[in-house]
Order: structure tokens, then C-alpha cells, then sequence
């Protein structure tokens, strides 16, 4: 079968998965609920696959529909912006692309994002800054940046991208050789690795309540600026570390790490995507926004 006939499809499979919906999905898109219904349904019919399961709770995706997902959700974005590509006659983007970004977000968020950005406009040039610090957008010549944490007063635009929480995590052979904290307090007798980002006392929260801030005096056995020497300290056995949990996902995935007091997290980062043009942006910042929000999402979706 031709599959170009089964795009309509997958754009409103697409829609039906963020909106969790038929009737939202039947609304936003300006079609019968009736209608989307029988165009899922022909899909799985070509596909041979079920990407739905319904159930009395909603609805969720197979592991088919969460493969096929990622890349409706790109077809959808790419669709929108080749129109207002088409409606803004402006030139092919070219030239520098200059950014900063949190190392929290280097590998499974931006660099991704950058590799599609560049496929799709090929003669932009990136220019990343990887810094855990804050940098203005001006004084350095960039372009965007990426920002996880509270956000100043500025004269630059933000637009959110995501949140993620934070966790405490060790390796087994450091909780082997000095036990397993049960309560908050005896994080007090342990050897604790802090980010330049993290002060005493820690602003602490219950899963079961995260509306209530628990504050804990510690004192830090070992400080670094840059989330990636955290992590490596932490694998190298020395200490308890508290980070964004999809930054460490693959090293507790693979063993390296095991959470450590997993009824508590740190804080909830926002994150956001800053940039310094006050009118229309240019199309691949629309662009690079769209997927950094992909990319980002994806990341959470596995913790």
C-alpha cells in the first residue's frame, strides 16, 4: 500500500496519543469523534498492529503505539512548520546557531534535538557552550539557551520545555560498605557529593506530599561544579548524590547505581528554552524548540 495515503492517519493517531483523547482529539483536529474513531481503526487494520489499548480508565499506548509515536510527533511538528515556512517567505536559515546548555541536557535532549535541526537545515552551523552556570545571551553572541531552575528577570523570552525531578542515588558498593540510610537524618552520617547548585540545608520533599518542604542541615563531604563530576565521583564510590533522575537513568538501569532513600526527591527543575529575539524568532528556533520539547519529554518518559 502506498503510504503516503496513510499520513491523515497518522497525524490524528498522533494528536489522539498527546490528548489522550478522542473527543479532545475530535475537537482540536475539527472532525467527528466518529470519524477519528474509523481512521485509528483503518490504521491498525494496515498496520496489522494494535497501537491502542482502550480500557474503562482511558485509554494507553501499545508498545507498537509508543514506537510509532516518536515519530508522528516529529511528522506533526514538521508538517506545521514546512506552512509557516511556506507563509513566511523568509531565506533558508544559514550561518552560526549559538547556544548554551546545562550538561543535564547534553546528550539525550540537544544533541539529538541539533542532529534533526541540522537535517532539516542544513547550512546552519552549531555552536554549543556546555556550562551548568548561567550566561547571558548578548554578551556571550547566542542565540538560545537552555535553563533548568528558577528564572530571573530578564528582558529575553522563555518558553518551558519540561520538569524533572531530582533523586537521591550510590553505587552498591558504596552502600555496601556503609549501609543503606532509611530515614533523612542519617543522610546526616553519610558522604554526601553536592553540585555548585545545592546548599545546606537541603530543600527536600515526601513523594507522597509535594506540597510540603522538608529542610535538612548536612554537611557536604565533597562540592563540584558541573553535574557530570558529580556523577562521576558518585560511580566512583564516593558518596551519596542528589540529581535529575534522567540524567541517571542508563546508570541505574545497568546497576551501576541504586536509589538511595526512594520515598524522598529533591527539588522539581522547570526547564526552560531562553532566547533573546523580541519579535517573530527565526524558523529554526521554532524548530530546535519543537525538539528539545521531544527530546526532553522522551528522556522523562523512560524514568
Amino acid at each position: 500500500m502506498n503510504n503516503i495515503k496513510r499520513l491523515p492517519a497518522l497525524l490524528i493517531f498522533a494528536e489522539v496519543a498527546r490528548q489522550q483523547s478522542f473527543t479532545l482529539a475530535a475537537k482540536q483536529m475539527g472532525m467527528s469523534k466518529s470519524a477519528i474513531s474509523q481512521q485509528l481503526k483503518r490504521l491498525e487494520e494496515d498496520i496489522g498492529q494494535q497501537l491502542l489499548s482502550r480500557h474503562t480508565r482511558g485509554m494507553s499506548l501499545t508498545a507498537a503505539g509508543e514506537k510509532l509515536l516518536g515519530r508522528c510527533e516529529l511528522l506533526r511538528d514538521q508538517v506545521e512548520l514546512a506552512i509557516e515556512e511556506l507563509d513566511s517567505s523568509r531565506e533558508a536559515p544559514s550561518g552560526i546557531f549559538a547556544l548554551t546548555i546545562p550538561h543535564s541536557c547534553e546528550k539525550d535532549v540537544v544533541v539529538p534535538a541539533l542532529s534533526q535541526l541540522c537535517k532539516e537545515f542544513p547550512l546552519i552551523q552549531p555552536q554549543i557552550h556546555v556550562t551548568d552556570n548561567a550566561l547571558d545571551l548578548i554578551q556571550n553572541k547566542l542565540d538560545v539557551a537552555i535553563y533548568g531552575g528558577e528564572l530571573k528577570d530578564s528582558n529575553y523570552r522563555a518558553l518551558p520545555v519540561g520538569s524533572a525531578r531530582e533523586i537521591f542515588c550510590a553505587t552498591p558498593t558504596y552502600v555496601q560498605k556503609h549501609g543503606l540510610p532509611s530515614q533523612l537524618q542519617q543522610l546526616q552520617e553519610h558522604q554526601l557529593i553536592a553540585t555548585s547548585w545545592q546548599k545546606s540545608p537541603l530543600a527536600l520533599y515526601s513523594n507522597h506530599d509535594l506540597t510540603v518542604k522538608i529542610t535538612l542541615e548536612v554537611k557536604f563531604f565533597a562540592n563540584t561544579n558541573t553535574l557530570p563530576s558529580a556523577l562521576e565521583m558518585a560511580l566512583h564510590d564516593m558518596g551519596i548524590v542528589l540529581l535529575p533522575e534522567f540524567t541517571i537513568q542508563s546508570a541505574l538501569a545497568s546497576g551501576q547505581l541504586v536509589r538511595v532513600l526512594p520515598e524522598y526527591q529533591g527539588w522539581q527543575w522547570p526547564f526552560y528554552l531562553v532566547h533573546r529575539f523580541q519579535r517573530e524568532k527565526p524558523i529554526h528556533i521554532t524548530r530546535f524548540y519543537q525538539l528539545v520539547k521531544h527530546f526532553f519529554a522522551k528522556a522523562n518518559a523512560n524514568v
